[in-house]
C-alpha cells in the first residue's frame, strides 16, 4: 500500500497568504419570491406610474429602455379599445372598429415600426421598443376619453369637430415628442428620418382612430 506524506509549511511561509470568505447575508438578497403578492403589485403599480410621468414629461428615457415591461402598454390598448369599440343601442354597427381591432391595429404597428427600427441597425431590443412606443401612447389615450366626454356633452357639428380635432392634434404632437426624445438616441444618426417616419404614421393611425370614434 502506499501511503501519503504530507509537508507542513513553516508559520512564517504562510504570511503571505491571505482570503476572504464572503458569505452573502439572504436578508439582503433582492428576492422576490417569499414577497406577499400586494407588495408586488404595488411595486409594479408604481412602475408603471413612473413611465407615465416620463411620457407627460419627455426627459431622460433610460428608465424605460432599461427597465422595460409591456403592463403600461397593455392597459392604454385595452382602455383605447374600450373607447374606440363600436356599438349602439339597437344592436348594429355604427361604424367604429372592434375591441380586437383596436388591439391588432396597436400592437401589430407598433411591431412593424420596431422591425423598420431593427432593420435601420437601431440598438434597442424588439420589446424595448414596443416599451417605449406603447407607453407613449399615453397622450392618445386622455385624448380619446376627453373626446368621449366632450361627445357626452355636445352633439356632433362643427364646434365639436374642431375641439376634438385640437385634442388629438395636441395628444398626437405630444405622443411623437415623447416617442422620438425616447428613441433618437438609439437610432442610427445617419437614418434618423427614415426611422422617425414610421413612428409618425403608426401615432397618426392611432390619432385617426380617436378624432373619428363613434
Amino acid at each position: 500500500m502506499s501511503s501519503t506524506q504530507y509537508t507542513s509549511l513553516p508559520a512564517s511561509d504562510l504570511d503571505g497568504i491571505s482570503g476572504n470568505i464572503f458569505v452573502p447575508n439572504s436578508e439582503d438578497d433582492d428576492n422576490t419570491l417569499d414577497e406577499p403578492i400586494s407588495k408586488t403589485l404595488m411595486r409594479d403599480a408604481k412602475a408603471v406610474g413612473t413611465k407615465f410621468f416620463h411620457v407627460l414629461i419627455p426627459r431622460d428615457g433610460s428608465l424605460l429602455l432599461k427597465d422595460w415591461d409591456l403592463w403600461g402598454p397593455l392597459i392604454l390598448c385595452t382602455i383605447l379599445a374600450i373607447i374606440l369599440q363600436g356599438h349602439s343601442s339597437d344592436g348594429k354597427h355604427d361604424g367604429g372598429p372592434e375591441f380586437a381591432q383596436v388591439f391588432v391595429i396597436i400592437w401589430v404597428g407598433a411591431g412593424v415600426v420596431t422591425l423598420n427600427s431593427k432593420l435601420l441597425d437601431g440598438k434597442l431590443s424588439f420589446f424595448q421598443s414596443i416599451c417605449v412606443l406603447g407607453y407613449c401612447v399615453l397622450p392618445l389615450a386622455v385624448a380619446a376619453i376627453l373626446v368621449k366626454i366632450i361627445g357626452l356633452a355636445l352633439s356632433k357639428g362643427l364646434l365639436k369637430f374642431v375641439i376634438d380635432s385640437v385634442i388629438v392634434l395636441v395628444s398626437f404632437g405630444w405622443s411623437m415628442i415623447a416617442a422620438v426624445c425616447f428613441l433618437k438616441p438609439t437610432n442610427n444618426p445617419g437614418k434618423a428620418l427614415i426611422s422617425t417616419y414610421p413612428v409618425g404614421l403608426f401615432y397618426f393611425v392611432v390619432a385617426w382612430l380617436v378624432l373619428s370614434q363613434p
